[in-house]
């Protein structure tokens, strides 16, 4: 059995708030959770995610290990000429 009087007050019902609005309710120790950051919102979930290339810098990575991106595969074979080619 757990000792008494130790444990913190448990809320089976706790509110999870993002942008002033309940997004979920979950288990916790306190009665509310205010975030920023959910998986409704995050770009990762909703498919709004975008790459950003600095410097060229993922294209550097693709052409050095042999990746090659959709834009210079599709510029290869316009001209005729293949990777194995060069």
């Amino acid at each position: 059995m757990p000792k008494s009087e130790i444990h913190p007050k448990w809320y089976p019902d706790a509110k999870v708030i993002c942008n002033g609005e309940v997004v979920m309710t979950t288990g916790s120790t306190k009665p509310e959770l205010h975030v920023d950051v959910w998986s409704g919102n995050h770009p990762f979930f909703t498919g709004t995610q975008k790459i950003l290339d600095t410097e060229g810098r993922v294209d550097r990575f693709m052409k050095k290990y042999g990746m090659g991106s959709t834009d210079t595969a599709a510029s290869t074979e316009k001209k005729g000429t293949k990777e194995s080619d060069k």
